[in-house]
């Protein structure tokens, strides 16, 4: 049996430097798991320097393979620049849906009422990110246009992930679109979710419009939650479920394509955050959600064996904060190098225990 391999998509920045952390965790010697990596520089430099040719290249690797780890690039401001490698590795490796789960860190005090884990199922592709912009005349008479599109494809692959993801998780289907003012378009998305609540029924489903599930987020009573969303929804939302639980460097994002059963056949994880430039160089930066990153990955090869190492990842990156060593962005001293040694001895520690344990 060959090795599985996980594609590692290089980036930008401190991203770049934080992949390289994760990266340490997640070596066979450390994790007692046989994997090979294939890198792809995904740097702004390399992205221009290929035309994107790069970003092609390490997609049709990663449907090859099914397993991807991806640190945080730069998009360029430009538009007839490079754009954004997320958006078109999107495209190829046709993901569907992008999952980010906010839960408890250890001894960091979260915000409002939230206790159990909330997840955000966000939508990967369509709508504002895919968007076609134009505008029209001069001077206040200027009028800008913009036209999205949304499938009926992708509303059911992430309406139908996420009352799977509530039932495995013992959790309530909370949220939704704004479909009483966009009945056509967003209206699609709701008809979906009704849809697959009805194939799901012993799934709790509290639909709400997008505004509302905002604000009834800062009152909830510490249920778990799964929300669905629109891809630009999705992407907001996500920020504030992270940040309430202490960090938006806390938790891994992981995007998902499935097969026509709506079973994963690519994972691909990174971090939710951006390139933070004014951490570059200075090792201070939380690795928490590269790392996390990494644990995830592992999850998907399939196999008792790194199912245990991902195990011992979460456990022991969470509690290495516990235990007080946390990087400033938690109040902590600690370095991002001197972070990730705790984990990695941590890991090690714990394979060892379980292995002389036995099943």
């Amino acid at each position: 049996m060959s090795k599985p391999t996980i594609v590692v998509l290089q980036g930008d920045q401190t991203g770049q430097e934080l992949l390289e952390e994760a990266l340490r965790v997640i070596q066979p010697e450390v994790i007692r798991c046989d994997v090979t990596f294939d890198t792809f520089d995904l740097s702004l430099e390399n992205r221009r320097k290929t035309k994107n040719e790069v970003v092609r290249e390490a997609s049709a690797h990663i449907k090859e393979t099914g397993l991807g780890i991806k640190a945080a690039t730069i998009t360029p401001g430009d538009p007839d620049d490079v754009g954004s490698p997320n958006a078109l590795l999107r495209e190829l490796i046709d993901g569907q849906v992008i999952l980010r789960t906010g839960r408890r860190i250890p001894s960091v005090r979260p915000l409002a009422g939230v206790h159990a884990p909330i997840a955000v199922v966000r939508m990967a592709v369509d709508g504002a990110y895919n968007a076609k912009e134009w505008r029209e005349g001069e001077g206040l008479d200027e009028v800008a246009y913009s036209t999205q599109r949304l499938s009926r494809r992708t509303c059911r692959a992430v309406a139908e992930f996420t009352f799977r993801y509530a039932q495995r998780n013992k959790a309530i289907v909370f949220g939704g679109p704004k479909y009483t003012v966009s009945p056509v378009y967003e209206g699609m998305f709701k008809e979906e979710l009704d849809a697959a609540h009805e194939r799901h029924p012993d799934v709790a489903y509290n639909p709400q419009l997008i505004d509302a599930t905002y604000a009834l987020l800062l009152e909830t009573s510490g249920e778990a939650l799964v929300i669905p969303a629109l891809n630009r929804d999705g992407d907001s939302m996500s920020d504030l479920v992270l940040k309430m639980f202490g960090t938006i460097a806390g938790a891994e994002s992981i995007i998902f394509s499935f097969d026509e059963n709506f079973e994963v056949r690519i994972a691909l994880t990174e971090a939710p955050h951006g390139t933070a430039p004014s951490l570059q160089g200075k090792n201070i930066a939380n690795p928490m959600a590269m790392i996390l990153a990494g644990a995830a990955i592992l999850r998907y090869i399939g196999t008792d064996r790194a199912a245990k190492a991902s195990r011992a990842i979460y456990e022991s990156t969470l509690e290495t904060v516990y235990d007080g060593i946390r990087t400033p962005d938690l109040a902590g001293q600690a370095t991002t190098t001197e972070f990730t040694d705790e984990v990695i001895r941590r890991v090690q520690a714990k394979l060892e225990v379980w292995e002389a344990l036995g099943d």
